[in-house]
């Protein structure tokens, strides 16, 4: 019989054999069992999780629904204001061109009263003289340059008020642009799905943004905004009426005035000719009353002529009957009536002399006055001519000249992005 030799190596007894075996067998159950729990935990995960999922991306997806919704009612708004503020705008512009008009217009009136000042200043002598007119034409002036001061400062205060709308329209389109943006984004999330191809991980997705705000925050602004466009409308509304009106009680003010001014015209003219008039009478009735004088005067000298030859007469007679002889040289009646007669001569022509003389200064101060009054009625005539030619300057005056309104072309608002009347907003519709 032959012997085999044992191979090397440990050899373990039965019962090891046994025990391993339960061992294996125990293991394999245990670990049966456990991966069956794990299994049924991961099943319960899985449908717990999957529904979990599920109602997560429902809310995810009514939530995207809401926002968009309360965005839309949003840009609806910001939209609406928007066209407000357009439409303000361009009234706003069309008011403030007006006044423009009208400011512009008052330079005609201002040139002519500072014409007919100027052509007044002509008049010469007593004619220069501060009548009603010239307070009239001073009053003039004075409230058309008070217009014009009031028609600057409503101008300017357009202007200023503009600037605030255009402002606020380009504060409305920021935000209305921000939020189409918005619209977009949410839209096309709201858009998306597991199946969808752009989708993938990303770095940090629940990170906080920088400059993000709450939804609180986010309402405010968006509330600020139509506030402040809709207070700038209203400021606006009032600046329109208050420019409307004030155009108004200025186009009043300056018919009343320049009524005024041509009724002093008138009745400082009819004067004028009244007083033209009766120099031409005095000057006629002087002419007239300078003839006769200087008739009598001539027969002044004529009959001085004549009593002075007879003054020679009554003296040669007397020289001659001096001469008389001798007892003959006696005071007869004939002596005593030529003295008598050369005294009755002298006193006569002492008389004449003096009515001459009288006559010859009245006829001189006639002559002085008459080339006063010559002059005077020239000077009236000159002021007359002036006062004429003052009425042909305010003839150019047109009631209401002002009020004319024009077409005003108006130039479409734009925004940061170059478009104009809300169409950011095209693509969605």
């Amino acid at each position: 019989m032959s012997v085999f030799a044992a191979k090397p190596g440990l050899h373990h007894s039965v019962s090891d054999w046994q025990s391993n075996n339960r061992h294996l067998s125990a293991t394999a159950e245990h670990e049966r069992r456990v991966s069956n729990e794990i299994r049924q935990v991961g099943r319960t995960v899985r449908n717990e999780t999957t529904s979990k999922t599920i109602l997560d991306e429902s809310a995810t997806c009514r939530r995207l629904s809401n926002r968009i919704w309360d965005v839309a009612q949003w840009k609806d708004a910001l939209e609406i204001c928007a066209q407000e503020v357009d439409k303000e705008m361009e009234a706003l512009t069309l008011s403030k061109e007006q006044t423009e008009q009208a400011l512009a217009a008052t330079g005609v009136p201002l040139e002519v009263s500072g014409e007919c000042l100027t052509l007044r200043e002509g008049r010469r002598g007593y004619e220069l003289v501060g009548d009603p007119v010239e307070e009239q034409l001073k009053k003039e002036v004075e409230l058309i340059e008070k217009v014009q001061q009031t028609l600057q400062q409503h101008i300017d205060k357009a202007f200023e008020q503009l600037c605030i709308l255009q402002e606020a329209r380009h504060q409305l389109t920021a935000d209305l642009q921000n939020k189409v943006d918005t619209l977009n984004i949410d839209m096309e999330c709201l858009s998306l799905t597991v199946k969808s191809p752009q989708i993938s991980l990303k770095t940090n997705p629940a990170r906080i943004p920088t400059g993000s705000i709450t939804p609180q925050e986010w309402v405010q602004f968006s509330q600020y905004n139509v506030v402040r466009a809709q207070e700038a409308v209203q400021v606006s509304q009032q600046i329109r009426e208050d420019m409307s009106l004030t155009r108004a009680q200025l186009q009043n003010d300056l018919e009343t005035q320049r009524g005024a001014t041509d009724f002093a015209f008138r009745k400082r003219t009819h004067h004028e000719e009244q007083a033209r008039h009766e120099l031409e009478w005095q000057l006629k009735n002087t002419e007239e009353e300078i003839t006769e004088l200087e008739c009598d005067i001539r027969g002044l000298n004529d009959d001085l002529q004549v009593k002075t030859n007879s003054l020679k007469l009554a003296h040669t007679r007397l020289e001659n009957r001096t001469n008389r002889p001798g007892m003959d040289l006696c005071r007869d009646e004939v002596q005593h009536g030529l003295v008598e007669e050369v005294n009755q001569l002298e006193m006569t022509i002492k008389a004449l002399k003096q009515k001459l003389s009288e006559a010859q200064h009245s006829l001189q101060k006639l002559q002085l006055h008459h080339a006063r009054m010559s002059k005077d009625l020239s000077r009236k005539q000159e002021a007359l001519s002036l006062e004429q030619r003052s009425l042909n300057a305010r003839s150019r005056l047109v009631p209401a000249a002002y009020t004319v309104r024009s077409p005003v072309t108006h130039v479409p608002l734009t925004n940061s992005s170059g478009r104009h009347n809300l169409q950011l907003l095209a693509q969605l519709r």
